[in-house]
């Protein structure tokens, strides 16, 4: 696809994409980006995530490969962007204590913490009793990384297109996500909604994850009393409005958290839908002159360095590494 120094065309500039166009440009390659809305913004699902990097905690249910090439995502975002290291704290009220056994059995790299630990490390969420810390996990702010990626890529030359791509490229990477679904016939929609709160009251420092038969939820600080609070993966492709219940059940289990959530103030909802394959991870597929890279799922921040790198293996190198699914038909 690189010949005589002509620019390779990419399609899409949420996370994926940026992604793809850092780990090209970093070796060398020159790339131009297409899409409508250029500009990082809410029209985009990676602009509603939460921004954990998370990979001992997300392996609690998905694959391997979540864990291993999660972890490269740490340093990668590091280099990148500003990435806050203080760990993710796991907590679950004492009826679901079960819950957080059978958390810890699917899970590693922990260290068991009580109620002393809890109060040092988080004074507000007093009242937990148990908890489990993952010492070596960070988060991110996804708003500023997907603009940090962009002014970096613009101050080496990349060129953005509010278009699409011409006809006459005739190739190109894909990186739509869910709209690349007319295509990639085996992806299927997650539903995820998210509140953007204003609780100048409550002091958190490090993303916490709440335990609950129902609706496990995790809330990421944002700084100046702002939190992201998500928790729903819903098999729908509706991405319009966020259902009563599921603001319902977020605000109370903030509030199980700490009272003080309940005096807090929405900023922001969010809906969006992530594009997923059946087994929950990404793929790379090439078709004629189209490399397409897709299925991040709940995984975006997590897994597109490693999807980004292995696009320009293939693009550059013509190596294939695990995420290559080249043997799907499509229909």
């Amino acid at each position: 696809m690189k010949s005589q120094g002509a620019a390779i065309p990419i399609i899409g500039a949420g996370v994926a994409g940026l992604c793809v166009a850092t780990e090209l440009v970093a070796r060398g390659a020159r790339v131009e980006i297409y899409d409508r809305r250029d500009i990082p913004g809410p029209h985009g699902c990676s602009w509603w995530a939460g921004g954990m990097l998370a990979p001992w905690c997300e392996y609690e249910n998905a694959e391997e490969p979540v864990l291993r090439l999660g972890q490269e995502a740490i340093e990668w975002w590091g280099s990148k962007t500003r990435v806050t290291r203080r760990g993710t704290l796991v907590v679950a009220n004492r009826r679901d204590l079960p819950d957080l056994r059978r958390f810890s059995h699917r899970t590693s790299g922990f260290s068991e913490v009580g109620r002393q630990a809890i109060e040092e490390m988080e004074p507000d969420l007093a009242g937990f009793g148990q908890g489990l810390y993952f010492g070596a996990e960070a988060h991110l702010d996804p708003r500023y990384a997907l603009t940090d990626l962009r002014n970096a890529l613009m101050d080496q030359g990349t060129v953005f297109h509010r278009e699409d791509v011409p006809g006459e490229f005739g190739q190109a990477i894909d990186c739509r996500g869910y709209a690349a679904r007319d295509v990639l016939t085996d992806l299927r929609g997650v539903k995820g909604e998210m509140l953007v709160i204003h609780a100048p009251d409550v002091k958190i420092t490090r993303p916490v994850r709440l335990l609950h038969p129902r609706i496990p939820l995790y809330i990421v600080p944002r700084g100046g009393g702002i939190y992201m609070l998500g928790a729903t993966m819903i098999e729908s492709e509706d991405r319009q409005r966020i259902t009563a219940r599921s603001m319902l059940e977020m605000l109370s289990a903030a509030y199980a958290l700490n009272p003080a959530f309940g005096e807090a103030e929405i900023v922001e909802i969010g809906v969006d839908v992530r594009p997923a394959f059946p087994d929950n991870l990404p793929r790379i597929r090439r078709r004629g002159g189209t490399v397409y890279a897709n299925g991040l799922y709940r995984h975006g921040y997590l897994l597109a360095p490693a999807l980004a790198r292995g696009v320009a293996d293939l693009v550059l190198d013509n190596k294939v590494s695990e995420m290559v699914d080249e043997n799907r038909s499509e229909r």
